[in-house]
């Protein structure tokens, strides 16, 4: 048994991820990824750390999905990051160090996630890796994830206007009613998933906000999570990112994003970010014809039997992503 082999065969865990892991964590996503992309053919990028307030976000998003293994020695030798909205599970970020990769300890943490999710009672289970690494592509495959259509991860430039409405405006009795509001909008749309976690606790974190389109009438008609702190530690703000976002009627996306990119401006940002699901071709186009520029593709990838649940009504894009 080679060295790498016999560490991996003393590495323990499930354990919860704890705020004190995050520095460890941060320095195994990066060193893990980056070498990614150099195996990818990419060997002047460099992942940086991510903020740690997007970590502690992450932590209490994922609860008991928050897992991490360590080494005999107690340092951290992986970890997988576990979400379940409502009957919406995803998995990520997840990483094994460097030194103990290509021993299958990555098919433990990958198949803990499942079962957490499963647990957890999500017929949804699904990931996004990037297209172009064959190695993860056909790792996840051997453990029997499909591929889906990719997500197109656009920006647009941030404009002028009058200020939208806010979720963390409202008073606290407003604000339940209003979360309220949010969480049958998305039934309708993608029954089953429920952002109404990851929209609390963006609000208690101060990472940003939630931007309701209503009508005339009142009438709520979308809603988009936004976080506006930089992703990356020690930078500056550069732009609005979109984690969620539901319409109850695809028509009304330009107006919703509008409003989106008139907050990214009043968020000293230059910009606003949006990763569009394939499942809504239409709303690539229609975003495209409203000025957005396309920087980055993922591929969705979704467990066997458990995919994603088409929208009745609507759409609703979500971020696999933190």
């Amino acid at each position: 048994m080679s060295e790498p082999q016999a560490q991996v065969s003393r590495v323990s865990g499930p354990f919860a991820v704890r705020v004190e892991d995050i520095a460890p964590l941060n320095a195994i996503f990066s060193d893990a990824f980056s070498e990614r992309y150099r195996r990818d053919g990419m060997s002047g990028v460099r992942v940086p750390p991510l903020n740690p307030a997007i970590w502690r976000f992450a932590i209490e998003s994922a609860g008991a999905g928050a897992m991490l293994w360590r080494d005999a020695a107690g340092d951290i030798a992986a970890f997988n990051f576990a979400h379940a909205l409502g009957r919406e599970g995803w998995m990520g970020p997840l990483a094994v160090r460097e030194d103990l990769q290509a021993h299958r300890l990555g098919h433990r943490i990958v198949e803990a996630g499942i079962a957490h999710l499963k647990q957890q009672g999500c017929t949804t289970i699904g990931l996004e890796t990037m297209p172009r690494t064959m190695d993860n592509i056909g790792f996840y495959a051997s453990m029997g994830f499909v591929p889906a259509p990719l997500t197109i991860t656009v920006t647009m430039d941030a404009i002028g206007g009058v200020a939208p409405r806010l979720l963390g405006h409202a008073g606290s009795g407003e604000r339940e009613r209003l979360l309220g509001d949010c969480a049958a909008l998305l039934a309708r749309v993608r029954p089953g998933a429920d952002y109404t976690r990851e929209l609390a606790l963006t609000l208690r974190h101060g990472l940003g906000d939630v931007l309701l389109h209503t009508a005339e009438d009142g009438q709520l008609r979308g809603f988009a999570l936004y976080h506006e702190i930089p992703l990356v530690e020690g930078r500056s703000r550069e732009e609005l990112r979109v984690l969620k976002l539901a319409v109850d009627d695809a028509r009304e996306l330009p107006a919703l994003m509008h409003l989106v990119r008139v907050q990214a401006r009043r968020s000293g940002t230059m910009r606003a970010a949006l990763r569009v699901q394939g499942e809504f071709p239409d709303a690539l186009r229609v975003l495209v014809a409203h000025g957005a520029r396309v920087r980055w593709t993922d591929l969705r990838m979704t467990l066997t039997g458990y995919g994603e649940v088409p929208t009745p009504v609507g759409m609703a894009i979500s971020n696999w992503e933190i």
